[in-house]
């Protein structure tokens, strides 16, 4: 290993709801430095979601991550001159920038509509197990039950 250990830096929790994970959702929403305008999209996002369901905001979040996230994920190796796709368990952190990242994105693809309304609606989609978001993890699961084969490559 090379160089320094990348030191984790210290997140403020956000000034709603006083929650590290929304406070890291919201950063991973930002864009160009604007934190304001992730905020506004989020807290609009969690009172659209809230008026929908009429359920609490939080516990479906947490119930959509919870369902994005991926246990298994493949990564490449190269052994004996051959590529393999091996299977790796996720790490806690990991999973939850992949779910963010998979929900965000899936948002931004859908057509029409501010990106408060389309993110409130994918969250409400991976809560029941539905949308895109969801779709990409079964993928990647897809993928690492295909290659369970070459599992014993990989060292733990």
């Amino acid at each position: 290993m090379r160089g320094k250990k990348a030191f984790k830096r210290e997140i403020q929790l956000d000034p709603k709801f006083r929650n590290l994970q929304i406070s890291k959702f919201i950063n991973y929403l930002m864009r160009r430095g604007k934190k304001s305008v992730a905020q506004s999209i989020a807290y609009d996002c969690f009172d659209i979601i809230s008026n929908k369901t009429k359920q609490d905001a939080l516990s479906i979040f947490e119930q959509a991550i919870r369902n994005v996230s991926p246990s298994l994920e493949v990564r490449g190796r190269r052994i004996g001159g051959a590529n393999y796709q091996i299977p790796f368990p996720v790490r806690p952190e990991r999973k939850f920038a992949l779910a963010c990242r998979w929900i965000i994105e899936s948002a931004s693809k859908r057509k029409g509509r501010t990106m408060a309304d389309k993110l409130s609606q994918e969250i409400i989609d991976a809560a029941q197990g539905i949308g895109d978001a969801y779709k990409k993890k079964e993928d990647v699961h897809k993928m690492a039950e295909a290659n369970r084969a070459f599992a014993h490559f990989a060292r733990y």
